[in-house]
Order: C-alpha cells, then sequence, then structure tokens
C-alpha cells in the first residue's frame, strides 16, 4: 500500500482533492461561479443572545438538556489555545466501542478499495450491468440508450437497501444515479459536438434504479427479479403539493402542469419507515441552456434564475440541442419542475413517483424521516450550496404502521401536508471570540441554540398558506431559496447529509466545506461555521424539539488534520483518531455509531467511509473503515450488523485524463475501464459486528 504522508501543519493550506472536471459535471461548476445566495442576511457572530432562556428545550413540559453544554476543545498545542476542560472524553477508553472494533485504514493514494483488517470485499453491481430482463452485457465501444435503459446507470450516489419480505437474504438495492461524465463514459468523446446517441444515453444513465440481490457467502449477487425497474430523465413524475398545477410549472408538454417527464442530479436519499425512497435533486440547473446570444430572461425571472444558479447559455452537456425542453427559451418553465424531493414506491414497479413541492425547492441533498412518539413525521434536508440553508418539514398528518400497499399508499401523502421550515442559528459566543481561526472561544467549544421559521403550510389537494411576507404559497414552494432569504435564514457551509439517529432523536449534519467563507464580500465565520476558507467542513449536532420550533446545536466534528489547532474531535484525544476532510453522506449503525462518508479529501488521501462514536468516554472517536479508488468520492453507505455497502462514484476521474488515457481501471483491473459501482464488505471470520 502506498501510504500519503499527512500534512501536521497547524493550518490548513491544502485544497480540495475534488478535480475540476468532477465540479463542471457534478454540479456546473458551481464553485468557480459567483455565489448564488447575494441576501444580506444578518450573520448571528454579530447576534450576541442570552442562552438562559434556551438551555433546555421544551416539548410538551419535558425539558432536554443542551447538548455537549460542558463540553471543550483540546487545545493541541498552540499557545493561543485556551486550555481543555478535563472531561470524561478526554482520555481514550480501553477499547473502542461495539460496531467499531476494527483497525482503522490508514490514508492512502491506492488504486482500489482498501478495507480494514479482517473484512472482504466484492463488487455488487457496476455501471452498465444489466437490470432488467433482456439487457446486452455492457460493451463501452457499443454504448446504445435502449441498451442503457436496461442497464445499471451511471455515477450511483445513494444507495437503501430494503428487506424483502418472506425471503430470507433478499434484499431491493435502490440507487439513484447523480451525473454523467462523458469524458468518462465515451471513447473519443468532443464535448463541442456529442451525438443524438450520446445524448440518449446520457438520459437513460441517470435517475434511478431498483435491484434485486441475494446474500451469499461471496456478498451480494444481482437477480433477475419482479422488482427491477430503471428511472431515466424522461420517466413520467407526479408533481404533488403546492406547486402542481400552477402558472410556474406548466409547459406546452404538461399544460396541467403535474406530470413531470423524469428526474435528474439526484444525490443522497433515505428510507422512510412504510417502505418508500426519497431521493434529492440536487444540481439539476446545469441541464438547462439556451444558444449563444439568446434574449435575456425578464428581471423578476432573471433574478429567480441566478438565485438556482441557471444560465441562459451553451450547457455543459448540450441537452437543449437535441430536446427542446432543456432549452431555456424554448421551454422556460422546465427547470421549475426539478429540484424537489423524489419519493419512489420501490414494491410497486408500475408506480409513477412523485415530486413533493411542499418541501420546497431547491439543490436538496436528500431527505430523511424522525417520527415523534406520536406519529407526527419530520422530513430534514439540506440546500448543498455555499451559503445556503437547513430544513425541515413537520407533517400535520401522523403515519399509518406498516408496509402494506394501503399504508404505503396513505404515508406517501404525509409529506404534502405539513409546515416547511428553515433553520435560524444563534449564540451567546461574543462576536470578536469568532476571527475565522477556527481559535476556540472563552467557552471551550462552538454551540448555541436556534430556531426553525415558518416558510409555508400546506393542505389538501395542494391548498397552502405562505408565511413569509411578500410571497404566495406557490412562489414559496417554486422559489423557495428566496423566499428562506426573506425570512432570515441563516448561511451556512454547504449543509449535504441531515438525518437523525434513531437511537437518541439527536439530528446530524454534514457541512462539507466552504472556500468562501470570510472572503471579500461574503458572509464572515459565525460560531457554528468557525473557519474562513473552510476546506475540511464540519459536523453540526443538533438536539432538535422535532415537531416544534426550538433546538439546540454544537460542532461535534470540526474535520480536518487532527495535529492542526482549528479541529476538534468530541474532546477524544486527537492523537488517536483518523484524519477526516469534508463529511458527505452519513448514517448510523444499530449501536448509535455515526458513519461519515467523504468527497473531496483536502489531505491528500482517497476518500473513505469514517465511524464516529456519539455517546460515552470514546464521544468522538472517529476511524476510518475503507478507502476509495484514485478520482473516487465514497457515498450513500449502508452499515448494518454485519454487512457494509458503498458506492463508488466517479473513478478515475481526474483532469488530465479521460476513458482514453485513464488514471484508474478499477473495478476491472488490467485493461478494464474505471466504473462507478456498489461494493458490499463483511467479515471474514462470520462474527457479527464492524
Amino acid at each position: 500500500m502506498a501510504l500519503v504522508p499527512l500534512n501536521l501543519l497547524v493550518t490548513h493550506n491544502g485544497k480540495s482533492k475534488r478535480q475540476h472536471i468532477t465540479c463542471v459535471y457534478k454540479c456546473g461548476d458551481a464553485c468557480s461561479k459567483p455565489v448564488p445566495n447575494t441576501s444580506d442576511n444578518e450573520y448571528f457572530g454579530d447576534i450576541v443572545k442570552a442562552l438562559s432562556r434556551r438551555s433546555m428545550l421544551r416539548a410538551g413540559g419535558i425539558a432536554v438538556l443542551a447538548v455537549g453544554a460542558g463540553s471543550a476543545l483540546a487545545a493541541c498545542g498552540s499557545d493561543e489555545q485556551p486550555a481543555a476542560t478535563p472531561t470524561s472524553s478526554s482520555t481514550a477508553p480501553a477499547e473502542p466501542p461495539p460496531g467499531m472494533r476494527f483497525t482503522s485504514v490508514a490514508p492512502n493514494s491506492e488504486d482500489a478499495v482498501v478495507i480494514a483488517d479482517g473484512y472482504q470485499q466484492a463488487v455488487v453491481i457496476s455501471w452498465g450491468d444489466p437490470v432488467l430482463p433482456g439487457a446486452p452485457k455492457f460493451d463501452v465501444a457499443g454504448q446504445t440508450g435502449a441498451a442503457q435503459r436496461a442497464q445499471f446507470g451511471f455515477n450511483n450516489d445513494f444507495a437503501g437497501l430494503l428487506p424483502i419480505p418472506g425471503q430470507q437474504n433478499r434484499f431491493l438495492l435502490v440507487t439513484n444515479f447523480e451525473y454523467v461524465d462523458p469524458m468518462f463514459m465515451f471513447p473519443g468523446y468532443d464535448k463541442d459536438k456529442p451525438t443524438r446517441e450520446q445524448f440518449d444515453v446520457e438520459i437513460a444513465a441517470v435517475g434511478m434504479g431498483v435491484v434485486e440481490v441475494e446474500r451469499t457467502p461471496q456478498g451480494l449477487k444481482p437477480v433477475m427479479g419482479r422488482y427491477n425497474r430503471r428511472i431515466t430523465a424522461d420517466t413520467p413524475m407526479t408533481l404533488t403539493g403546492p406547486a402542481a398545477g400552477t402558472d410556474f410549472v406548466k409547459t406546452a408538454a404538461d399544460p396541467a402542469g403535474r406530470t413531470v417527464a423524469g428526474t435528474f442530479a439526484n444525490c443522497a436519499g433515505g428510507v422512510t419507515p412504510w417502505g418508500t425512497v426519497l431521493s434529492g435533486e440536487e444540481n439539476f440547473q446545469d441541464y438547462f441552456g439556451a444558444a449563444e446570444g439568446s434574449p435575456a430572461p425578464a428581471p423578476v425571472d432573471a433574478d429567480r434564475l441566478d438565485r438556482y444558479g441557471i444560465s441562459a447559455e451553451p450547457s455543459t452537456l448540450l441537452w437543449e440541442t437535441f430536446d427542446q425542453r432543456f432549452d431555456l427559451v424554448a421551454t422556460p418553465n422546465e427547470p421549475n419542475r426539478f429540484g424537489y424531493i423524489v419519493e419512489l414506491n420501490p414494491w410497486d414497479p408500475a408506480s409513477a413517483p412523485v415530486k413533493h413541492s411542499a418541501m420546497g425547492r431547491l439543490k436538496h441533498e436528500g431527505a430523511n424521516i424522525y417520527v415523534t412518539g406520536d406519529g407526527t413525521v419530520v422530513a430534514y434536508t439540506g440546500d448543498d450550496e455555499r451559503f445556503d440553508y437547513m430544513y425541515k418539514f413537520v407533517s400535520s398528518k401522523k403515519m399509518r404502521p406498516g408496509t402494506d400497499p394501503a399504508a404505503i399508499a396513505y404515508n406517501m401523502t404525509l409529506l404534502d401536508e405539513g409546515t416547511l421550515y428553515v433553520a435560524k442559528l444563534s449564540s451567546d459566543i461574543p462576536a470578536n471570540e469568532i476571527d475565522g481561526s477556527g481559535k476556540l472561544p472563552s467557552k471551550g467549544s462552538f454551540s448555541g441554540a436556534g430556531t426553525w421559521l415558518p416558510l409555508v403550510r400546506s393542505g389538501p389537494d395542494g391548498q397552502a398558506e405562505s408565511l413569509v411576507d411578500g410571497f404566495s404559497p406557490q412562489e414559496v414552494a417554486v422559489f423557495t431559496r428566496m423566499a428562506a432569504d426573506k425570512a432570515g435564514a441563516t448561511k451556512m457551509d454547504r449543509p449535504e447529509d441531515f438525518e437523525a439517529n434513531p437511537k437518541t432523536g439527536k439530528v446530524y449534519v454534514a457541512l462539507t466545506n466552504n472556500n468562501e467563507r470570510g472572503a471579500p464580500g461574503e458572509a464572515p465565520p459565525d460560531a457554528a461555521n468557525p473557519r474562513n476558507d473552510n476546506k475540511s467542513g464540519q459536523v453540526l449536532e443538533i438536539t432538535d424539539n422535532h415537531a416544534g420550533t426550538d433546538f439546540t446545536w454544537d460542532l461535534l466534528l470540526v474535520c480536518g488534520d487532527p495535529a492542526a489547532a482549528d479541529t476538534y474531535f468530541g474532546g477524544f484525544d486527537k492523537t488517536k483518531v483518523s484524519p477526516i476532510s469534508c463529511p458527505d453522506n452519513l448514517a448510523f449503525d444499530s449501536h448509535g455509531n455515526l458513519w461519515i462518508s467523504t468527497d473531496g479529501n483536502a489531505l491528500d488521501s482517497n476518500d473513505g467511509l469514517f465511524a464516529v462514536a456519539l455517546e460515552g468516554p470514546g464521544r468522538g472517536e472517529t476511524k476510518q473503515f475503507l478507502t476509495v479508488p484514485l478520482g473516487a468520492e465514497a457515498c450513500g453507505p449502508v452499515v448494518t450488523d454485519d454487512l457494509v455497502t458503498v458506492c463508488v462514484q466517479h473513478p478515475g476521474e481526474y483532469d488530465d485524463n479521460s476513458i482514453d488515457d485513464p488514471v484508474s481501471r478499477w473495478p476491472e483491473g488490467g485493461n478494464g475501464t474505471a466504473r462507478p459501482s456498489v461494493v458490499a464488505v463483511w467479515r471474514t471470520d462470520g462474527n457479527i459486528g464492524v
């Protein structure tokens, strides 16, 4: 194994390892463009609020203590840092907690999935593998749109593993296919002159997929089962909620404004308690374009396009040259039909997926459900953009137990009726103690309180009430970012996956990074986003009054090199943790440990999957379980008692390479093609637990 030396500088001088070509095709090169959020929302570094009245959350008369109110950050050898207050977590426990008793994987730059000792691995399924009957074997030189519609899609991101009732060791593997990169799909690709056949392949390579898999001694194996399905960029979908049927979403192809063709830019997601899958439409903006010299949109339309990063100029993929629904001049409303949470019933292959506009239109990383004791459903979602916001949706209806067809049908309406909120954070830390260096404030931790600000209340049949002055309910549903600007939400450092711990109810948010934090003209650091030029990100821990509007928060991790003074690992001994950078997707194991996959590691190593202890004396202990190959991102982890799966996205995607000049040939090796894939990992000795 080729080990990569760690950067042991006191401050972080590196940058995200994500390649520019990945940014171009994954997010429309958003980080090289002006920040879409130009609102002048106050930053809470300017607001010093006493937390005495918020030191406890009150739900139904029961007080819940604020998380980590007495925690302290380690000084890490800096004379300028305050000394750490001794806590029970200042010394490493004798052994890791259950679920984390593996030997950490060292940082490396191998072109392989490198796993912890005592485990074995196998590829489950790769781009181009058959999903539907009659699908041909993958042929990189002979791709067609028809073939791709029956094959596993490109750049798998989220994965859900749902047990099939009554069938031991059988599951549905439900995946998102986030984006296409034709430079790593088509030999001889000319980005200025894509062909119609390449367009047809790309349309079919995005969206979602359902594949039956069987657990065997060799891992998970695909099965040509009755639930198998491919969902593409033109699969019919039903639009529900306040946006449905409005003039904002009507087109010549859909004059009723209720049936959308397809989904794409599907990033993370979640499995609901009633057995469906939620998928977040994220970076949809770069699929739309217009010819050079096209007329400028009207001012109000231009503002709305700018807020979502949409430009009336040729797109990167040039889909608008093949289908006018992607042409902003010919079909200006089409972008308003994307940017929603999609709900898929994988148990009914004939069902139409649903887009829930009551949950707002933004760059959803994903959505995850928490159910309160009385059956209230709360869905958390992040808007993955620099300086954008955190949201939750609280259903006004109660969940019906069960996963039978009738229960699923009813529960699929829960996300259409309720209230959408956006988060505003505050802290009692004096503004002069947040200087952008990551230096600890005098209280010894970054913590505070917050309020969920209501945006829109939705009811049956798309009826809704706006809770933001100057916005109709339909405008809030379609132009949610602008409504949240007006409400005064707190600008965050790329809020991505957003999940509630099923054991404790605490909510965790991966804040991946933000290289514009503190830049001239941009929002300065604050207590929840305490570093300028934030390259490695942080993980926020929220104790939420789930169905209410109050919460408290702490920074669980301030990611980066453990030897750097501006990092923090929950109070755990930083000499005993794995370096972690750019947290992205989150998951939990049955013991309540948090698992984090990374995207864009700024520490000179491949991305990977990490486990973090959340409770007890080991709180903050962070261990790397695996790394993914060169150029790849670790996505969509699923962690069970005896199996871990991870999606390996865009292996070998380097700026100076292509499918014709590859830096990676994983997973095939030899002269094979680098192919995004799902990988399963399990113990070699048969013991349960990771």
